[in-house]
């Protein structure tokens, strides 16, 4: 069953919608590379949109009725928007669904330390990671340091032209036979995976006991004096952050790659960037939800969440219960009030769990079976069924809801494929689909198909983005 290419259906002025859109995408990817950046903008977003805050219509004890917006979080890092539609919500919502987390290297509790004239930042690898696709890149640091004093400092080095960036080393290939006999899983081990963050030391005055470079008066940096380097580093940081080096246990810095997203190709169809998986179906779910601009007939909800690629734990991952008294919350104010209504809501509702596909590579023709590969540039990538081998970890869609999804892309001329993940053999993987699906309602898993997936720099098509957004718009109007 063969698919149309995207990009041979579209008029002149959707050529402009599709590249104004890719254009806010860009920015949005290169600007927020975290999950707490992703929030913050799309809450900015949202509020632009006419969104107020759950919390204070609880505060305020307002009512909800249709038309109205409401954005929700957890933490800074999960969101929830629903904007009420016209129908009675007990007879559920349409729901789009999306992570924002991504694979990166997060800084260890303890980080800092020197080794023969360098200083290096100790990681843990955060997702499925190959290991040794992170060496030698330029890297940037990106997260939060949380003090004792109830202060948080934002951290954000490596992205701006101006800034300095970091990196982990590799071995030069002259050297490198050892190396380059082992598996690859075992090239770089994770805990080599270091960011060299210095070389120069502190020079201390051995008759006044001060930096030379600058006054110091830091108690940390005289004890740390034998690791020169080090207190060097934990100066810069204190100057600029007021930051010491215990305040690394309370912080969530992210080691990213720096540099932002690009057109990719002589004709720039497609979009290389970091954090595709799965920004791209989170962007667009975003897009599709503030579009709405009448009061839609089934109350629309987008849901952005943390922790996907590490099992959807946590208090903001999907596996929590924020979502569920989120809902609950909502239905209270729009005068539906006990659990049987929130039980009745959720089982009915419909939901597109969003994440990324693995798009068909010609350079690895091997893994794939193309019958049921998804293509870049055929359009958004709908999956059935998801897990590995024997469906493992899928939530497995029934039949009947996919041919209502059908119903609604065909009449929206969305242009859409189907997929799995490779050969039934080559591996798997799993989405959040699962766990919203407990309460009963219809989910299936969609998204947008990508090239090097997890690496640090992933490919999209900037039609199947669009046709991403698309297929949301018509999901949450249908």
């Amino acid at each position: 069953m063969e698919r149309k290419v995207a990009w041979e259906s579209y008029s002149a002025d959707q050529l402009e919608e599709l590249e104004a859109l890719n254009k806010r995408y860009i920015d949005f990817i290169s600007d927020n590379k975290t999950e707490r950046r992703c929030f913050a903008a799309s809450v900015a977003q949202a509020q632009a949109a006419g969104y107020i805050s759950l919390d204070e219509a609880v505060k305020e004890g307002r009512s909800l009725k249709p038309g109205d917006k409401v954005w929700a979080g957890i933490h800074g890092k999960t969101l929830v928007l629903v904007h009420v539609g016209g129908a009675s919500m007990v007879e559920g919502l349409n729901i789009l669904g999306a992570h924002v987390d991504s694979p990166r290297l997060d800084l260890k509790q303890n980080p800092l330390y020197e080794s023969d004239g360098f200083a290096y930042l100790d990681t843990h690898y955060y997702g499925g990671i190959k290991h040794y696709q992170w060496v030698t890149l330029p890297l940037a640091l990106h997260g939060v340091v949380a003090k004792t004093d109830g202060t948080v400092v934002d951290i954000n080095v490596g992205d701006d032209s101006a800034d300095p960036v970091f990196c982990v080393t590799d071995l030069l290939p002259h050297l490198g036979n050892q190396q380059m006999a082992k598996k690859g899983s075992e090239v770089v081990e994770g805990e080599s995976l270091d960011i060299l963050m210095g070389n120069r030391p502190l020079v201390v005055s051995k008759e006044k006991g001060e930096a030379e470079d600058k006054e110091n008066t830091a108690d940390e940096t005289k004890e740390n004096a034998k690791e020169k380097v080090k207190a060097f580093a934990l100066q810069l940081l204190q100057e600029k952050y007021g930051i010491t080096e215990e305040d690394f246990v309370s912080a969530e810095i992210e080691v990213v790659p720096a540099g932002r997203a690009r057109e990719l190709g002589f004709d720039r169809s497609m979009v290389l960037g970091y954090g595709q998986d799965d920004r791209v179906c989170a962007y667009t779910s975003l897009e599709a939800q503030l579009a709405l601009r009448e009061i839609p007939k089934t109350t629309a909800v987008t849901v952005l969440v943390d922790k996907e690629e590490i099992g959807s734990v946590g208090a903001t991952g999907m596996g929590s219960l924020f979502f569920e008294n989120t809902i609950a919350e909502v239905l209270s104010l729009a005068g539906y009030t006990g659990e049987l209504p929130l039980r009745r809501c959720l089982a009915a509702s419909r939901m597109l769990s969003s994440d990324v596909s693995a798009a068909y590579d010609p350079a690895y023709a091997s893994v794939y079976e193309t019958k049921n590969s998804a293509f870049a540039g055929k359009g958004i990538v709908f999956n059935k069924y998801t897990g590995a081998r024997g469906k493992s970890g899928s939530n497995d869609a029934r039949a009947e809801y996919v041919a209502y999804v059908r119903r609604v892309m065909d009449d929206a001329n969305v242009t859409y494929q189907t997929a799995e993940l490779g050969k039934v053999d080559a591996g798997g993987g799993g989405t959040i689909a699962y766990i919203p699906a407990k309460y009963g309602m219809d989910v299936i898993d969609s998204g947008v198909a990508v090239l090097s997936m997890h690496a640090p720099w992933e490919v999209t098509s900037k039609a199947d983005i669009y046709e991403a957004y698309r297929a949301y718009r018509a999901f949450l109007e249908a």
